[in-house]
C-alpha cells in the first residue's frame, strides 16, 4: 500500500509545530471497500465515491475518532476535528 501514500508536512499556524498527513489514493477502491465506505446509492449511477470520512488517529495508529456521514455535503467542522485532536495532546 506504501505506493499509494503521499506524505505532507503541515504546520499548525496557532502552534508552531509540524505534523505529518497521510493522503491516500485509492484508485481501485480496495482500501474504501475494506472499510465499508462505498456510497452504494452513488455506485448505482455509475460514481465510484466513498461516504465522507475523518479519522483521528493516535500516535501509535489507533483510531480515536471517526465521522461519516452518507450525506456527501456534511462534513465534521475544523473545531470538531480539533477538539478530538486536542484530547490527543
Amino acid at each position: 500500500m506504501d505506493k499509494f501514500k503521499s506524505i505532507i508536512p503541515i504546520v499548525m499556524d496557532r502552534t508552531g509545530r509540524q505534523f505529518l498527513v497521510t493522503l491516500l489514493s485509492d484508485a481501485k477502491l480496495s482500501v474504501i471497500d475494506r472499510y465499508g465506505l462505498r456510497n452504494q446509492e452513488a455506485a448505482k449511477q455509475g460514481m465510484n465515491l466513498p461516504y465522507p470520512t475523518t479519522y483521528v488517529l493516535d500516535k501509535s495508529g489507533r483510531v480515536r475518532w471517526k465521522f461519516t456521514e452518507k450525506n456527501q455535503a456534511v462534513r465534521p467542522s475544523n473545531e470538531a476535528i480539533l477538539a478530538q485532536l486536542q484530547k490527543l495532546w
